[in-house]
């Protein structure tokens, strides 16, 4: 409306004199702060909206393009290259709206970054890094939000949670952020549900945004107020908030499935197939994509920035056990002499998330019952699987699982167990393990990035 106002009021004669020229650039002058103004007034007022006008508002700056540029890709930020421009846009970004004083760096890297289970989203225009965002999936260091919001009500729905964080876009590119924002959102959808074995996203957001993530994705506010100073983004306001990923189709068909195809997101994020985005290639079912190497290790945390060096005990003995190969240990900070060892034994276990398919049969030939599972965590004794129905505890059998599209496992196991709250969880012991599954461990734990996975022979 702002927009149409000043169009209206502001359109100039076609003429050839120097004070029409000038007027001509008042009135554009004019009309351009006319609707920055009212952008920055639907931004404050949007959340005051009733829920049904929100939608309205927002769902006309929907546009939905699955043909897009060729010079537009949307990929995994692997390269350090890739990496530092993500973090240089976020810090330029957070800097503005004031969520964090700058850095010498330039760039805003948190320990969280360091993390096998983060994997940071881009979009390049040509050369240039012009969007970005991190998903971070719950591991033992956690996410940054749950210092601040109860996610107790989240986790019972069971499954794994990410939060979305470090979102940013150029500045230069904001005036046209949904030919970027909703390819970038439709990325982390995707990512999420089919290559990250995600259930929930959460995430913190400033309480003038949040309706944007209400009305358009869907996200419904956490039960706590608006937080008032949130110290993971210099003290600003937080407001938090979730997407169930299992119910988020039904409700976009909902909200969406009658509209048209250029504002249809239902179709836009469960059917439409957008060319410009990348998925990394994958030898096994992983479903985290580890990029760190010790060099960007060393790069990122030690030398241009000072993140390694203020790390608290916990989460230094946490990377240790994390990242337990040699040439890693030499780029993480010393653990003091005098740490218990309990807490070093409490912390040296490694288990790999994975997403592999699989079938357990016991009993008699002729009488043998099949249970199909999906194994969801694994490491060399054993794995845990989620079945649709209830695993004999105790019962020995034969496993047969997909590692990947091309490799699969066939191995003697044993129930152990089954989980304390939900009995479609079953821990495995591995009674005999072939060579399959010992080259796919071995190279879970001593492959350094995503990549090294496809040269697994080379870690028996």
């Amino acid at each position: 409306l702002w927009a149409r106002a000043g169009a209206l009021c502001f359109q100039p004669e076609i003429t050839v004199g120097r004070s029409q020229v000038l007027r001509h650039r008042r009135a554009a002058s004019m009309k351009k702060h006319m609707i920055e103004l009212g952008k920055r007034l639907f931004r404050r007022c949007a959340p005051l909206l009733p829920e049904k006008w929100r939608f309205s508002a927002y769902s006309k700056l929907i546009r939905c393009d699955a043909e897009l540029s060729d010079k537009m890709v949307f990929k995994l930020a692997e390269t350090r290259e890739e990496l530092e421009a993500c973090f240089h846009l976020l810090h330029d970004a957070y800097v503005d709206a004031g969520f964090m004083t700058p850095d010498p760096s330039a760039m805003r890297v948190t320990v969280y970054h360091a993390l096998p289970t983060t994997s940071t989203l881009l979009c390049r225009y040509g050369d240039r890094v012009v969007g970005t965002l991190s998903l971070i999936r719950e591991s033992a260091l956690g996410f940054p939000m749950q210092r601040i919001f109860d996610l107790g009500g989240v986790r019972q729905a069971g499954g794994n949670v990410a939060e979305v964080s470090a979102l940013a876009i150029d500045r230069r590119f904001r005036s046209a952020s949904g030919k970027i924002l909703l390819p970038l959102m439709k990325f982390m959808y995707e990512y999420a549900t089919r290559q990250f074995d995600t259930r929930h996203l959460v995430i913190a957001v400033n309480p003038r945004h949040v309706g944007f993530y209400e009305s358009v994705l869907c996200f419904r506010r956490l039960a706590q107020h608006t937080v008032a100073h949130y110290d993971f983004v210099n003290g600003a306001p937080a407001v938090g908030a979730y997407l169930d990923l299992a119910a988020a189709p039904a409700e976009y068909q909902r909200r969406y499935g009658r509209m048209p195809a250029s504002k249809n997101l239902f179709r836009y994020f469960t059917e439409t197939t957008v060319p410009n985005i990348h998925f990394p290639e994958k030898r096994f079912y992983t479903t985290t994509d580890p990029v760190m190497t010790p060099e960007l290790i060393e790069y990122f945390f030690n030398v241009r920035t000072r993140v390694f060096a203020g790390l608290r005990m916990g989460e230094l003995l946490l990377l240790h056990s994390i990242y337990d190969l040699p040439e890693y240990k030499r780029c993480l900070p010393l653990v003091p002499d005098d740490t218990p060892r309990s807490e070093m034994r409490r912390r040296t276990h490694r288990r790999f998330p994975v997403m592999c398919p699989g079938e357990f049969s016991a009993g008699l030939p002729g009488l043998r019952r099949r249970y199909p599972l999906k194994v969801f965590e694994c490491s060399g004794s054993g794995f845990r699987v989620r079945s649709e129905r209830k695993l004999p505890v105790g019962v020995s059998g034969e496993v047969s699982i997909e590692l990947g599209a091309s490799d699969r496992s066939r191995m003697k196991v044993t129930v152990l167990r089954l989980g304390s709250h939900d009995e479609c969880i079953a821990l495995i012991r591995i009674d005999h393990a072939d060579l399959a599954w010992r080259k796919f461990v071995s190279a879970l734990s001593r492959a350094r990035t995503h990549d090294e996975l496809e040269e697994a022979t080379r870690f028996i």
